[in-house]
């Protein structure tokens, strides 16, 4: 049933991908899916819910044949926290279990490209809520797992968030370092 469940929502957000070029129209469209598929009690399996105490992992779920979108299950055990980056594509994140303190800030434009980067918000996010996590005129955040137990998400990616060059940066002084996340395998847990 559970590959399914799974199968139907990767369909799904392929006929949204396809449908239309507006990210927000997209975004918009994948969170009310990634809402539904949370909240009608989609099981993960179990080896992509696994964390590691060294770091937070990001194992693949899917990744669309012609690269225009992927999916990832993203793991922090309790505590760990991302550098502040950018996505450079459009995502949506839903919780799926523990909760994912995100802390935003304003994109850097080329003017403030050097400066400290400006605080836009924080929020908690906890098991079945959702979130459009970044849009390309809006993608600079940090995450931290707070609570209990490990924090995993499900997001949904433009493009193959494993292989897309993305910035991090240095939020006091706006200083930002190129780098590529790669992909995470089930049985390379550290």
């Amino acid at each position: 049933m559970e590959p399914d469940r799974l199968r139907a929502f990767i369909d799904d957000v392929g006929l949204v991908v396809r449908s239309t070029g507006d990210e927000h129209e997209i975004t918009a469209r994948i969170a009310e899916r990634l809402s539904a598929l949370l909240a009608g009690g989609y099981r993960l399996p179990p080896e992509v819910t696994r964390s590691s105490s060294a770091r937070h992992l990001t194992y693949p779920l899917y990744i669309a044949p012609d690269g225009s979108w992927s999916m990832a299950s993203v793991v922090w055990d309790v505590g760990q926290r991302t550098n502040v980056h950018s996505h450079e594509t459009w995502g949506v994140a839903g919780i799926y279990a523990g909760v994912e303190h995100e802390l935003r800030y304003l994109k850097p434009t080329t003017s403030t490209a050097s400066a400290p980067l400006t605080p836009a918000g924080e929020t908690r996010w906890a098991p079945g809520q959702v979130t459009v996590c970044c849009t390309t005129d809006d993608d600079v955040h940090a995450v931290a797992a707070v609570g209990s137990e490990p924090t995993v998400g499900i997001h949904v990616y433009g493009g193959d968030i494993g292989t897309i060059r993305r910035r991090s940066y240095d939020p006091a002084t706006g200083e930002a370092r190129w780098f590529v996340s790669g992909w995470d395998s089930p049985g390379d847990v550290p």
